[in-house]
């Protein structure tokens, strides 16, 4: 029996889960990707906080124009910038059962400009 799209992705976001782990050293930078809007946050699994959070709804953002992708970009340079002030320079990154491609991808890439190693 074929799985339907979100049945796939809910067993590849268990999948990554089972190995993703956020410790205080090393916390886990999770995505969730909606139709319009991107989301990251930064979280400490061991103490259950999120320790820093952006998304592409944010006061920031809302003149900024441009694709998703350069938009997930710009929230990626957000979650970076923001983690390096709280002390965090290393983190477990969690695609949430999403490709690594497009607008993943692109906040990623800027989560690294910004000086996340992941």
């Amino acid at each position: 029996m074929k799985l339907s799209k979100t049945q796939r992705k809910y067993r590849i976001r268990r999948r990554i889960r089972k190995v993703s782990f956020g410790t205080a050293e090393r916390p886990r930078l999770s995505v969730f990707r909606s139709n319009n809007e991107i989301y990251a946050q930064v979280i400490d699994d061991n103490n259950g906080t999120t320790l820093v959070a952006a998304s592409s709804r944010d006061k920031d953002f809302a003149k900024a124009k441009g694709t998703k992708s350069e938009l997930a970009q710009l929230v990626g340079k957000a979650i970076g910038e923001k983690a390096k002030k709280a002390g965090i320079d290393k983190v477990a990154f969690d695609r949430g059962g999403n490709l690594y491609h497009g607008r993943v991808k692109s906040l990623a890439e800027g989560a690294r400009e910004a000086g996340l190693k992941f």
